[in-house]
Parts: C-alpha cells; sequence; structure tokens
C-alpha cells in the first residue's frame, strides 16, 4: 500500500493535519477543509471520506470503509478504529417514503437525518459494520463484525448482533499499554 507523501498531504489542505499521518494514495477524500486528522493517524485503501470528519491520535481507518460526516460530523476519539468494509453515516435520507430522496433533489422536498456520531477512545469496529445517526459509541466499546449500531453504547462493552446488543464487558488492560505507549511519548 502506497502512502501520499508529505508535500502531497499540505497540498490537499486539511482542517488540521497531525504529525506521521499516513493517508493512501487510493482513498477518496472529499471536503478536506472539514476534516481534522491527528497524530499517527491511519487511512487504508479504498476509504470514502466526505463531510465534517475529526480523527483524534492512533486511528486506524481499514480498507473499503465509508465515512460520511456530512454537516454535523463525526468523531474519532484516540486509538479507535474501523475495519474493512465499515460504514458510518451522520446523515441519512427519510426511507419513510413521505418526503424525497438523494442529493439532487433540494432540501426543501427532504426531511433528512442529521445528526453527530461520536466514537469514543478504544472503541474498535468490526468488519461489515454500520454506525447510524445519532450514535455515540461509548469508551472501550468493541462491536462486532456485521453489526448494526443503531442506538448508543455504554462504556466497555462487547457488543455484536442486528441491531448490536451488549453481551459483555470488555477488558480494560489495554489501558495499561496504552500507558506505557504514551509514556515513551513526548507529546502525551
Amino acid at each position: 500500500m502506497a502512502y501520499l507523501s508529505q508535500e502531497a498531504l499540505i497540498t490537499l489542505n486539511f482542517l488540521n493535519l497531525g504529525k506521521n499521518v499516513k493517508v493512501s494514495e487510493n482513498a477518496q477524500i472529499y471536503n478536506t477543509e472539514s476534516i481534522s486528522l491527528g497524530d499517527n493517524t491511519r487511512i487504508d485503501d479504498f476509504c470514502v471520506i466526505s463531510g465534517k470528519v475529526s480523527f483524534g491520535r492512533n486511528v486506524h481507518i481499514a480498507p473499503q470503509c465509508l465515512i460520511a460526516g456530512g454537516d454535523v460530523g463525526i468523531t474519532f476519539s484516540d486509538f479507535s478504529g474501523l475495519a474493512y468494509q465499515c460504514q458510518v453515516f451522520a446523515q441519512s435520507d427519510d426511507y419513510s417514503g413521505r418526503t424525497l430522496t438523494n442529493p439532487t433533489v433540494p432540501d426543501e422536498f427532504k426531511n433528512e437525518i442529521k445528526k453527530p456520531v461520536f466514537i469514543g477512545r478504544h472503541v474498535i469496529v468490526g468488519a461489515g459494520s454500520l454506525v447510524f445517526p445519532g450514535v455515540v459509541l461509548a469508551e472501550g466499546c468493541s462491536v462486532g463484525a456485521l453489526s448494526l449500531v443503531n442506538r448508543s453504547t455504554e462504556k466497555w462493552g462487547v457488543y455484536i448482533g442486528n441491531p448490536a446488543k451488549r453481551v459483555k464487558d470488555r477488558h480494560k488492560d489495554l489501558l495499561e499499554l496504552e500507558a506505557r505507549y504514551l509514556g515513551g511519548s513526548d507529546d502525551s
């Protein structure tokens, strides 16, 4: 996988560009002036990112993910990430049939749902999962592969299914590793 050079990243005019950021040359990123990339963020091949999106430190987006921040935005906290083929939406059309849909139609004829999404510190979302507008994935949660997250979660839970439900607590051992990792860094 080839990543854009630092010079190429600078020319994209991101809202914020941290240190050691890696973005695949095969990723498609729109609205860069509304996107903030924290230190050590990595975005892999064939991802599509658009709208208002903020990535904290050490965030990883695996190949083929779709992140649609729209006007209201998606926030990825430090050490969070998406596995292969995840989709996260901060806005959605009204599918009830009461209004028109899709981006070719003026807003006055639509009733889009627009709610920010927050992905907490140490959250990991499994391959093929879908996160709906307005969801808060609380700190430390893990979401199993192929899950549909249409409701906010509670801290340090393991969630799976369609719709995703909490099945057990998640271990916090990784917090000790985080402390050791950040202890070796001057910018913790």
